[in-house]
Protein backbone atom coordinates (compact mmCIF):
# COMPACT_ATOMS: atom_id res chain seq x y z
CA UNK A 1 0.00 0.00 0.00
CA UNK A 2 1.28 3.63 -1.10
CA UNK A 3 0.92 5.72 1.46
CA UNK A 4 -2.36 7.59 1.54
CA UNK A 5 -1.17 11.12 2.23
CA UNK A 6 2.31 12.21 2.44
CA UNK A 7 4.00 12.26 5.65
CA UNK A 8 5.26 15.50 6.90
CA UNK A 9 8.70 14.71 9.04
CA UNK A 10 10.18 17.86 11.05
CA UNK A 11 13.73 17.72 12.10
CA UNK A 12 15.41 19.70 14.05
CA UNK A 13 17.89 22.13 12.73
CA UNK A 14 21.09 23.67 13.81
CA UNK A 15 22.07 26.95 12.71
CA UNK A 16 26.29 27.94 12.04
CA UNK A 17 27.12 31.14 11.61
CA UNK A 18 30.10 31.12 8.97
CA UNK A 19 30.71 33.66 6.12
CA UNK A 20 28.78 33.11 2.94
CA UNK A 21 29.57 33.46 -0.70
CA UNK A 22 27.04 34.24 -3.29
CA UNK A 23 28.06 31.62 -6.12
CA UNK A 24 25.86 32.34 -9.53
CA UNK A 25 25.52 29.15 -11.47
CA UNK A 26 24.96 30.12 -15.04
CA UNK A 27 22.02 27.72 -16.71
CA UNK A 28 21.45 27.52 -20.10
CA UNK A 29 17.39 27.60 -21.04
CA UNK A 30 15.92 24.63 -22.74
CA UNK A 31 13.37 25.36 -25.51
CA UNK A 32 9.96 26.11 -24.02
CA UNK A 33 8.21 23.33 -23.58
CA UNK A 34 3.71 23.00 -24.23
CA UNK A 35 2.20 21.81 -20.15
CA UNK A 36 -1.49 20.58 -21.04
CA UNK A 37 -2.96 20.42 -17.44
CA UNK A 38 -6.11 18.88 -18.54
CA UNK A 39 -7.72 17.31 -15.47
CA UNK A 40 -11.74 17.27 -15.50
CA UNK A 41 -12.71 16.89 -12.32
CA UNK A 42 -16.82 16.28 -11.69
CA UNK A 43 -17.53 17.58 -8.24
CA UNK A 44 -19.98 15.57 -6.49
CA UNK A 45 -23.76 17.23 -6.40
CA UNK A 46 -23.03 19.77 -9.45
CA UNK A 47 -24.07 19.26 -12.97
CA UNK A 48 -19.96 19.45 -13.52
CA UNK A 49 -20.29 21.29 -16.67
CA UNK A 50 -17.87 24.15 -15.68
CA UNK A 51 -14.67 22.65 -16.50
CA UNK A 52 -11.15 24.53 -16.83
CA UNK A 53 -8.06 23.16 -18.80
CA UNK A 54 -4.82 25.08 -18.31
CA UNK A 55 -2.31 25.07 -21.01
CA UNK A 56 0.91 26.92 -20.18
CA UNK A 57 4.96 26.67 -21.45
CA UNK A 58 7.78 26.09 -19.75
CA UNK A 59 9.90 28.64 -18.05
CA UNK A 60 13.03 29.92 -16.40
CA UNK A 61 14.38 28.07 -14.19
CA UNK A 62 14.50 30.98 -11.05
CA UNK A 63 10.73 32.17 -12.09
CA UNK A 64 7.93 30.58 -10.54
CA UNK A 65 5.93 33.26 -13.41
CA UNK A 66 3.44 31.08 -15.26
CA UNK A 67 4.02 31.25 -19.27
CA UNK A 68 0.28 31.21 -20.68
CA UNK A 69 0.28 28.77 -24.11
CA UNK A 70 -2.05 31.76 -25.84
CA UNK A 71 -4.02 30.86 -28.81
CA UNK A 72 -4.59 27.37 -28.77
CA UNK A 73 -7.74 25.45 -30.02
CA UNK A 74 -8.38 23.38 -27.48
CA UNK A 75 -11.61 20.29 -27.71
CA UNK A 76 -13.35 18.00 -25.86
CA UNK A 77 -15.12 14.87 -27.19
CA UNK A 78 -17.27 12.11 -26.16
CA UNK A 79 -18.01 8.99 -28.01
CA UNK A 80 -20.94 10.43 -29.74
CA UNK A 81 -19.21 13.19 -31.48
CA UNK A 82 -20.46 15.97 -28.93
CA UNK A 83 -17.60 18.75 -29.03
CA UNK A 84 -17.03 20.61 -25.97
CA UNK A 85 -15.10 24.01 -27.14
CA UNK A 86 -12.59 25.22 -24.07
CA UNK A 87 -11.89 28.84 -24.70
CA UNK A 88 -9.01 30.79 -23.10
CA UNK A 89 -9.17 33.44 -20.70
CA UNK A 90 -7.29 36.35 -22.22
CA UNK A 91 -3.72 36.67 -21.55
CA UNK A 92 -4.13 33.61 -18.96
CA UNK A 93 -3.26 29.56 -19.15
CA UNK A 94 -6.99 29.13 -18.21
CA UNK A 95 -8.85 27.56 -20.94
CA UNK A 96 -12.88 26.95 -19.69
CA UNK A 97 -16.14 25.44 -21.56
CA UNK A 98 -19.25 26.16 -19.73
CA UNK A 99 -21.57 22.93 -20.95
CA UNK A 100 -19.71 20.00 -20.36
CA UNK A 101 -21.51 16.52 -19.93
CA UNK A 102 -19.66 14.30 -17.87
CA UNK A 103 -20.85 10.47 -17.52
CA UNK A 104 -19.20 8.01 -15.70
CA UNK A 105 -17.73 5.41 -18.18
CA UNK A 106 -17.81 7.60 -21.04
CA UNK A 107 -14.49 7.87 -23.00
CA UNK A 108 -13.50 11.42 -24.13
CA UNK A 109 -10.84 12.70 -26.70
CA UNK A 110 -9.11 15.76 -25.94
CA UNK A 111 -7.75 17.57 -28.68
CA UNK A 112 -5.14 20.73 -28.67
CA UNK A 113 -4.13 22.44 -32.07
CA UNK A 114 -0.88 25.30 -30.53
CA UNK A 115 1.57 26.14 -32.68
CA UNK A 116 1.18 24.28 -35.50
CA UNK A 117 0.92 20.97 -34.25
CA UNK A 118 -2.05 18.57 -32.82
CA UNK A 119 -2.13 17.18 -29.23
CA UNK A 120 -4.45 14.22 -28.30
CA UNK A 121 -4.99 11.83 -25.61
CA UNK A 122 -8.15 9.77 -24.71
CA UNK A 123 -9.36 8.81 -21.48
CA UNK A 124 -12.54 7.10 -19.74
CA UNK A 125 -14.50 9.20 -16.52
CA UNK A 126 -13.81 6.94 -13.31
CA UNK A 127 -16.32 6.75 -10.74
CA UNK A 128 -15.39 8.04 -7.09
CA UNK A 129 -17.01 6.60 -3.71
CA UNK A 130 -18.88 9.17 -1.07
CA UNK A 131 -16.73 9.97 1.57
CA UNK A 132 -18.84 8.79 4.60
CA UNK A 133 -17.13 9.08 7.90
CA UNK A 134 -14.63 11.36 8.98
CA UNK A 135 -12.65 10.91 12.45
CA UNK A 136 -10.09 13.00 15.05
CA UNK A 137 -7.63 12.13 17.31
CA UNK A 138 -4.73 13.64 19.45
CA UNK A 139 -1.47 11.89 19.65
CA UNK A 140 1.59 12.97 21.37
CA UNK A 141 4.54 14.13 18.71
CA UNK A 142 7.88 13.94 17.59
CA UNK A 143 8.75 16.71 20.01
CA UNK A 144 6.52 15.43 23.00
CA UNK A 145 3.57 17.97 21.72
CA UNK A 146 0.14 16.70 21.16
CA UNK A 147 -0.48 16.23 17.18
CA UNK A 148 -4.17 16.37 15.55
CA UNK A 149 -4.67 13.83 13.34
CA UNK A 150 -7.57 13.02 10.86
CA UNK A 151 -8.83 10.01 8.98
CA UNK A 152 -11.55 10.44 6.27
CA UNK A 153 -12.91 7.05 4.90
CA UNK A 154 -14.55 5.56 1.81
CA UNK A 155 -16.11 2.35 0.86
CA UNK A 156 -13.78 0.31 -1.94
CA UNK A 157 -15.90 -0.95 -4.93
CA UNK A 158 -14.96 -4.75 -4.99
CA UNK A 159 -16.03 -5.63 -7.88
CA UNK A 160 -13.03 -4.14 -9.83
CA UNK A 161 -9.06 -3.27 -9.46
CA UNK A 162 -9.42 0.88 -7.90
CA UNK A 163 -6.80 3.53 -7.81
CA UNK A 164 -7.82 6.72 -5.70
CA UNK A 165 -5.44 10.33 -5.39
CA UNK A 166 -6.39 11.90 -2.14
CA UNK A 167 -5.91 15.42 -1.41
CA UNK A 168 -5.89 17.47 2.13
CA UNK A 169 -6.35 21.74 1.60
CA UNK A 170 -5.01 23.25 5.09
CA UNK A 171 -5.63 26.55 5.12
CA UNK A 172 -2.57 27.05 7.47
CA UNK A 173 -0.19 26.03 4.21
CA UNK A 174 0.41 27.49 1.10
CA UNK A 175 -0.24 24.54 -1.16
CA UNK A 176 -2.45 21.31 -1.11
CA UNK A 177 -0.89 18.28 -0.29
CA UNK A 178 -1.58 14.57 -2.02
CA UNK A 179 -1.22 11.00 -2.20
CA UNK A 180 -2.05 7.87 -3.99
CA UNK A 181 -3.38 4.81 -2.93
CA UNK A 182 -4.52 1.49 -4.48
CA UNK A 183 -7.26 -1.26 -3.32
CA UNK A 184 -4.57 -4.10 -3.83
CA UNK A 185 -4.84 -4.73 -0.19
CA UNK A 186 -8.44 -3.98 0.55
CA UNK A 187 -10.66 -5.13 -2.14
CA UNK A 188 -14.06 -4.06 -1.19
CA UNK A 189 -13.21 -3.01 2.16
CA UNK A 190 -13.38 0.17 3.61
CA UNK A 191 -10.22 2.25 3.00
CA UNK A 192 -8.88 6.32 4.59
CA UNK A 193 -6.92 8.70 3.82
CA UNK A 194 -4.80 9.61 7.00
CA UNK A 195 -3.50 13.16 7.54
CA UNK A 196 -1.31 14.74 10.29
CA UNK A 197 0.91 18.23 10.17
CA UNK A 198 1.84 20.68 13.58
CA UNK A 199 -0.10 23.06 11.33
CA UNK A 200 -3.72 21.46 12.19
CA UNK A 201 -5.23 23.29 14.98
CA UNK A 202 -8.84 23.49 16.28
CA UNK A 203 -10.72 26.11 14.51
CA UNK A 204 -9.59 25.35 11.61
CA UNK A 205 -11.00 24.09 8.14
CA UNK A 206 -9.56 21.50 6.21
CA UNK A 207 -10.83 20.52 2.41
CA UNK A 208 -10.61 16.74 2.44
CA UNK A 209 -11.45 14.96 -1.05
CA UNK A 210 -11.63 11.54 -2.74
CA UNK A 211 -10.63 10.91 -6.45
CA UNK A 212 -11.33 7.28 -8.19
CA UNK A 213 -8.34 7.33 -10.80
CA UNK A 214 -7.27 5.30 -13.87
CA UNK A 215 -4.09 3.34 -12.90
CA UNK A 216 -1.79 5.20 -15.52
CA UNK A 217 -2.83 8.44 -13.89
CA UNK A 218 -2.07 6.78 -10.40
CA UNK A 219 1.66 5.83 -11.84
CA UNK A 220 2.15 9.35 -12.88
CA UNK A 221 0.74 10.83 -9.52
CA UNK A 222 2.77 8.84 -7.55
CA UNK A 223 6.40 9.61 -9.21
CA UNK A 224 5.53 13.53 -9.22
CA UNK A 225 4.39 13.14 -5.14
CA UNK A 226 7.98 10.91 -4.88
CA UNK A 227 9.67 13.70 -6.59
CA UNK A 228 8.03 16.61 -4.84
CA UNK A 229 8.13 14.71 -1.13
CA UNK A 230 11.94 16.32 -0.60
CA UNK A 231 10.44 19.84 -1.34
CA UNK A 232 7.16 21.57 -1.37
CA UNK A 233 5.06 18.79 -1.62
CA UNK A 234 3.34 20.27 -4.37
CA UNK A 235 3.01 17.74 -7.38
CA UNK A 236 2.92 20.50 -9.90
CA UNK A 237 5.78 22.05 -9.27
CA UNK A 238 8.59 22.24 -11.89
CA UNK A 239 10.14 18.53 -11.32
CA UNK A 240 13.99 17.82 -11.46
CA UNK A 241 12.94 14.87 -14.33
CA UNK A 242 11.02 15.39 -16.96
CA UNK A 243 8.35 12.82 -16.27
CA UNK A 244 5.70 12.11 -19.24
CA UNK A 245 1.97 11.83 -19.62
CA UNK A 246 -0.77 10.36 -21.71
CA UNK A 247 -0.85 13.49 -24.14
CA UNK A 248 1.38 12.69 -27.63
CA UNK A 249 1.86 15.37 -29.95
CA UNK A 250 0.72 13.83 -33.82
CA UNK A 251 2.49 16.67 -35.46
CA UNK A 252 6.23 15.66 -34.22
CA UNK A 253 6.40 13.30 -31.85
CA UNK A 254 9.90 14.33 -30.77
CA UNK A 255 8.27 17.45 -29.12
CA UNK A 256 6.12 15.80 -26.74
CA UNK A 257 4.07 18.40 -24.03
CA UNK A 258 4.46 17.70 -20.26
CA UNK A 259 1.07 16.63 -18.41
CA UNK A 260 -1.99 14.43 -18.24
CA UNK A 261 -5.95 14.07 -19.55
CA UNK A 262 -7.62 12.55 -16.77
CA UNK A 263 -11.42 12.51 -15.93
CA UNK A 264 -13.48 11.71 -12.59
CA UNK A 265 -15.77 12.38 -10.33
CA UNK A 266 -14.48 14.09 -6.57
CA UNK A 267 -16.37 14.19 -3.75
CA UNK A 268 -14.93 16.89 -1.11
CA UNK A 269 -15.87 17.34 2.80
CA UNK A 270 -14.75 20.54 4.45
CA UNK A 271 -14.15 19.22 8.26
CA UNK A 272 -14.04 21.78 11.08
CA UNK A 273 -11.11 20.47 13.24
CA UNK A 274 -12.31 20.28 16.78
Amino acid sequence: MKKILIYIVFLSTTIFTSCEEVVNVDLSNAEPKLVIEAIIKWEKGTSGENQTIKLSLTNNFYTNDILPANGAIVTVTNSLDQVFNFVQVPNTEKYVCSNFQPVIGETYRLEVLYDGEIYTATNTLYATPDIINVTQETVQGFGGEDQIQIKYFYQDNGAQENYYLLRVKNPNKQIPEFGVVSDEFFQGNIMFGFYGSSETEPGITLDLSVQGISKGYYNYMNKLIEIAGSGSGNPFATPPATIRGNILNNTNSNNFPLGYFHLSEIDTVNYLVQ
